[in-house]
């Protein structure tokens, strides 16, 4: 499941830089939950066409994250974003400035992350 997870989030940042046949491949095996069957017999290709792509597509996205990493910078930015907000709550509950500065700092990392 961890595998398919991050297979799905790879797509979603670099899914552009596949071909248009490995992107649907990936995304209908990923995302849509199909069977290697299923889409053979939809896309009109054989089984072992339909898992070749598949297999293309996970090592090139796989390779875009090794040289660029955005998959792994964002999610380290939400972590930061995730502590900044639990500091935030603490300070803001003391009622200082610091706790809506910081709250405003978590908030724009996450409108950034989900541009």
């Amino acid at each position: 499941m961890e595998k398919n997870l991050h297979i799905a989030l790879l797509l979603d940042y670099y899914g552009g830089l596949l071909t248009q046949k490995q992107r649907d491949l990936v995304d209908l095996y990923y995302n849509e939950d199909l069977s290697l069957g299923e889409i053979a017999e939809q896309e009109n290709i054989t089984r072992q066409g339909v898992r070749d792509s598949i297999k293309r597509g996970e090592q090139a996205l796989a390779e875009y994250e090794n040289i660029l990493k955005f998959a792994a910078r964002s999610a380290k930015l939400l972590k930061v974003a995730a502590v900044l907000e639990t500091a935030a709550d603490l300070a803001e509950a003391a009622n200082t400035a610091a706790g809506k500065t910081m709250l405003k700092a978590a908030a724009d990392i996450r409108k950034i992350l989900e541009e």
